[in-house]
C-alpha cells in the first residue's frame, strides 16, 4: 500500500473541487484531474463537452444513458472530453512542460487516457475511485508509470 503525504492529500482535495466544474449530466461521473510537477500545479482538467459544443448538462440528457452504453466502454460515444485529457490539452495549449510530472485524478483513468498519459511522460498517477479498465492498469504498469489507489 502506498504511504500518501500532504502534497498528496492536498492535490488530492483540489481535484475533488475541479471536478464539480463537470458539465457532465450524470453527476456521479464528474471528474476531476490535476497535474503537479515539483509541487506545483500546472494544469487542470475536468470531464465536460469540448470548446462551442454544448454540454449534456445543456442538453438535459446522457447521450451514454440514452444509448444504454454501459460504463467503461464505447468512449467515443459521448460529448465529453475527459479530464485527463483536458489537463494534457491544456498542457499542450499553453506550453507547459509536463513530463515527469503526477496527475492526481477523481478516477482511474480509463484506457484512451492511460495511453496519452503515457506518451506525455507523465511518470505517476494518483486516483481515488476505481473503473471498470484492467487493460490501462496493464498500460501503466508495462511502460512502468507508478498507479496508486489514494485511501486515507
Amino acid at each position: 500500500m502506498a504511504v500518501f503525504n500532504k502534497w498528496d492529500r492536498r492535490f488530492m482535495q483540489l481535484t475533488e473541487t475541479v471536478a464539480t466544474w463537470s458539465s457532465c449530466f450524470q453527476e456521479n461521473r464528474h471528474v476531476g484531474a490535476v497535474i503537479v510537477k515539483d509541487k506545483r500545479v500546472m494544469t487542470t482538467g475536468y470531464n465536460g463537452a469540448p470548446a462551442g459544443i454544448q454540454s449534456c448538462e445543456e442538453k438535459g440528457e446522457c447521450l451514454r444513458r440514452k444509448l444504454n452504453i454501459p460504463s467503461g466502454t464505447q468512449h467515443e460515444l459521448c460529448f465529453a472530453v475527459h479530464a485527463e485529457q483536458n489537463a494534457i490539452i491544456q498542457a499542450a495549449k499553453y506550453g507547459i512542460n509536463i513530463d515527469g510530472a503526477t496527475l492526481y485524478c477523481t478516477h482511474q483513468p480509463c484506457v484512451i487516457c492511460a495511453k496519452m498519459i503515457i506518451n506525455a511522460g507523465i511518470k505517476r498517477v494518483v486516483y481515488k475511485n476505481g473503473y471498470p479498465d484492467e487493460f490501462s492498469l496493464q498500460l501503466f504498469n508495462e511502460a512502468q508509470v507508478a498507479v496508486e489507489k489514494y485511501e486515507i
